[in-house]
């Protein structure tokens, strides 16, 4: 791989770090939310015993946990990319 790819190809990975990032801020905030909204539901479930009650916490529960793994498969996502920028890094100053 050219110097000028290697380097074309950093500048892409760092953008799309940039980007990746910055969802994770946003998603680790509405993993905080649905979070809360789930305990919360399920206060009101334990203390009602109620179906719709029980419906309602399962239903904030699930969104928590679709959350949780978006979440982390942001995570996965930069650390690969990462892994691929080192990667590259170790490349391009091994030519230089």
């Amino acid at each position: 791989m050219t110097q000028s790819r290697v380097e074309r190809r950093l500048a892409e990975l760092a953008d799309r770090l940039k980007r990746l990032t910055a969802d994770l801020e946003v998603a680790e905030e509405q993993c905080l939310h649905f979070e809360d909204l789930a305990e919360d539901a399920r206060l009101r479930a334990l203390v009602s015993e109620t179906p719709a009650a029980e419906r309602q916490h399962r239903d904030a529960a699930r969104q928590a946990e679709t959350m949780a793994k978006h979440r982390n498969r942001l995570r996965e996502e930069i650390h690969s990319l990462e892994e691929q920028q080192n990667d590259l890094l170790d490349r391009f100053y091994s030519d230089v």
